[in-house]
Order: C-alpha cells, then structure tokens, then sequence
C-alpha cells in the first residue's frame, strides 16, 4: 500500500523534533511492508491553525490520490478538532483513503477501526445537536425576559447627517465623526427614502 506520512510539531526550539514522530512512522510502514510516498510535515505550526501547509499539500494530494493511506503518529498530531478530524477522516473515506493513528490505536483499514470512527462521527453530531438546543433554549429565555439577541440597532439622527452631507461633508467623514462605517450610513439614508 502507497502510505503519506504526516508529522507536526508546534514548536523548533530544539525541544520537539518530528524526526521523533517519523522514525516511529518509518518502522511502523517497515513492518506492514507499505510503501512511503511522502512525508508532509508541519514544523513550528500550532494545531489550532486554520491553515497548516504540510496538511494542506497532503489533502490536495489526497483528492489526486497519489496515496491509499495515511499515517499519522497520534491523533492531536492532525486534527486541529474533533469535528475536523472527523470531517477529513470522512474526506479521506470518501476518497477511498484510510487513515491510521499509529499511537492511539485507530486504524481505518480494519473492521474495528471503521466502527470507531462511526462512533466518534456520531459523539460529534450529539455535540453539535446539544450546542444548538443550549443556544436556541438560551435565546427563548432572553426573549422571555424582554431581551432580543443580536447587536442593537444604533440610533442615527438622521436629519443631522443629511444636513452635514448637504454642507459638503463626505459621507466617510460623517460616518468617522460617528464611529460607525459608510455603508451603515448609506443603509439608513436608503431605508429613509
């Protein structure tokens, strides 16, 4: 099998080196007799990033399929959350690619590696279901109390703002003098015609 190799670590003070993560990854290709493609790794780059060029490259080679899986060394490694890690586990599925965390024991080439991620696919829409039931009951109960959610709409006079503008003022000047933006300015003056 074409293996990819991913590797991360946040920090390259000396004291975290992904040769310590791809040594592991090596031996552990060796042993099941799988064939290295590329190894992406990530140096210096915090997991909470959005963006992580080494994973990137590898999911855009993921779509080509220049590989049939992917190795990692332990889960925190890849995913930046559970919901992306479920999301590219279930990319990688789709793709016909199976993902393998050489530490944590989750190996999606196996029967038992597929119904964890089932399980884990399904603790993250519970999560999700519970966040959206917490927030929709915690918006009924602020509008039970008189509360309406979102920003509240800020009161323009808006025959003092005609009046400048009349006066030769532009409407970014008026908008700076009042601490809001232009286009909130323009909106208003449409919404009064």
């Amino acid at each position: 099998m074409k293996v990819a190799l991913y590797a991360r670590v946040s920090t390259v003070n000396g004291h975290q080196n992904p040769e310590t993560q791809l040594h592991a990854l090596r031996e552990y290709c060796h042993n099941r007799q799988w064939q290295i493609t590329e190894e992406y790794i990530d140096n210096g780059v915090s997991g909470a990033k959005e963006s992580r060029p080494a994973l990137n490259r590898l999911m855009v080679d993921a779509k080509r399929r220049r590989f049939e899986v992917v190795l990692v060394w332990k889960l925190d490694r890849f995913g930046r959350s559970l919901r992306h890690l479920v999301n590219s586990l279930a990319e990688f599925a789709a793709l016909g690619i199976a993902f393998v965390s050489m530490t944590d024991s989750l190996d999606m080439t196996t029967p038992q590696g597929r119904l964890m991620f089932g399980i884990i696919s399904s603790m993250t829409e519970f999560e999700r279901s519970l966040i959206r039931e917490r927030v929709k009951a915690g918006m009924r109960n602020a509008k039970a109390k008189g509360h309406l959610p979102g920003r509240k709409r800020q009161q323009l006079d808006l025959d003092w703002i005609i009046r400048r503008i009349a006066a030769g003022e532009s409407m970014r000047q008026v908008a700076k003098t009042l601490n809001v933006s232009a286009a909130l300015l323009s909106k208003r003056l449409k919404q009064t015609n």
